[in-house]
């Protein structure tokens, strides 16, 4: 039995079921998130944690959910904001350490096996290869298919900026495409 977003908010509001109402959240959410997260920042520990930050800040800011807005946007909101915090710390690391194409492609290649892996790996890379804001809109969009209103929420941005940023981003992903598939 699926747990509603209106019995989890009851749970978190009331001191006393607020762990158990955090632990419903989790089960609710942990799946989707941690993909949303994964696709931001491709490897998976650090996916991992940044998850986990993800409840801990829902759990330390429940109190400023202000019902406005469906409770998966307000954790997506939190999720981005976490994983973008940690791809910042990635490229500042990057800086000091190596190339930042380098670093990202060792993120993102597995052994190419076949055309489908092939053509996932350049994908990927492609949509790694995004500024912030495309990449962000696009894997929102293509990935949890998301409506525009609900990014325009969690990204704070218009429609139809959303839009066009998205556009953009699969034109650009197409393009990357096609010039490195080699057949």
């Amino acid at each position: 039995m699926k747990i509603k977003d209106a019995e989890i908010i009851s749970l978190m509001q009331n001191p006393r079921t607020q762990d158990k109402g955090v632990r419903a959240l989790m089960d609710a959410y942990q799946s989707r998130l941690y993909w949303h997260i994964r696709r931001i920042i491709v490897d998976g520990d650090l996916a991992q944690d940044t998850l986990q930050e993800t409840f801990i800040k829902a759990y330390q800011n429940f109190h400023q959910f202000k019902n406005d807005s469906q409770l998966y946007t307000w954790l997506y909101r939190i999720a981005t904001n976490e994983a973008l915090q940690q791809v910042n710390k990635l490229k500042k690391m990057q800086k000091t350490d190596e190339d930042p194409e380098y670093h990202m492609q060792n993120l993102v290649a597995d052994n190419v096996e076949g055309d489908a892996e092939e053509i996932q790996t350049l994908l990927q890379n492609a949509i790694q290869s995004l500024p912030e804001k495309q990449k962000l809109v696009f894997m929102m969009r293509y990935y949890d298919d998301l409506p525009y209103e609900e990014i325009s929420k969690i990204v704070d941005m218009s429609v139809g900026t959303l839009k066009t940023n998205y556009h953009y981003a699969k034109q650009k992903i197409e393009d990357y495409i096609k010039e490195n598939y080699e057949r």
